[in-house]
């Protein structure tokens, strides 16, 4: 398992947002060298947890426990033979790109070494949006990115420090419990009937993702 790029976006304008602001850094391309990965702070306040990543919304994007987004590289090559195009590290915007690691697959609370320094933590999966469609240019891409169930995970940064493209990795710890990204991915979107044993995974579980759950427990009642 190793990682094969380290991708950064820079803001760009867009037409494909409802945000005032209209720019976004979705268009991540891979860096040489190493990178700083550092907890960014709570969403609204904190950005991206790589450094000069830029997050352009941070009410929805951004912050501890999305701090760092990974997918896999063996996802991304699904997708090119569907799509019939080339997909190169970044191109779904994700920080990391991946290989021989079933990152939809991980579990909420798998903590993932990545080199000698850096340690981060599963927090959740990755909601596709208008924007994200915009960005490749596919029609109904929402639909037919959430049907897959490969969303790729978000996640938080534990231990600190600086990462670079063909680093290993090294799953450190992996909880004992059903929930995995995919797993949470179906709850929080067209299997709602699954959020409360979403509460399994623990404090780990993304915050919004607890929140919902919670609501929904509490509407059964």
């Amino acid at each position: 398992m190793k990682l094969l790029s380290v991708n950064l976006g820079r803001p760009e304008v867009t037409e494909h947002t409802d945000q005032p602001e209209r720019v976004t850094g979705i268009n991540k391309r891979p860096v040489d060298g190493p990178v700083r990965v550092a907890a960014p702070g709570p969403k609204g306040v904190g950005a991206s947890g790589v450094a000069g990543d830029a997050v352009c919304h941070t009410p929805h994007h951004g912050g501890d426990h999305q701090a760092v987004y990974a997918f896999a590289r063996e996802d991304l090559d699904d997708w090119e033979r569907e799509l019939g195009r080339t997909l190169a590290g970044g191109a779904f915007g994700e920080n990391l790109t991946t290989e021989g690691l079933d990152v939809s697959g991980a579990k909420i609370g798998e903590r993932w070494r990545i080199g000698s320094e850096v340690v981060l933590e599963v927090t959740s999966g990755r909601i596709p949006c208008s924007t994200f469609q915009g960005h490749l240019g596919e029609k109904g891409w929402v639909r037919r990115f959430t049907r897959k169930e490969a969303p790729g995970a978000y996640l938080r940064v534990i231990e600190p420090g600086e990462i670079r493209a063909g680093d290993p990795i090294e799953i450190v710890h992996r909880p004992d419990h059903e929930v995995t990204v995919t797993f949470q991915f179906r709850a929080v979107t067209n299997e709602r009937e699954l959020l409360p044993r979403l509460l399994a995974a623990g404090d780990a579980l993304h915050p919004e993702a607890i929140e919902r759950a919670r609501v929904y427990m509490a509407r059964q009642n």
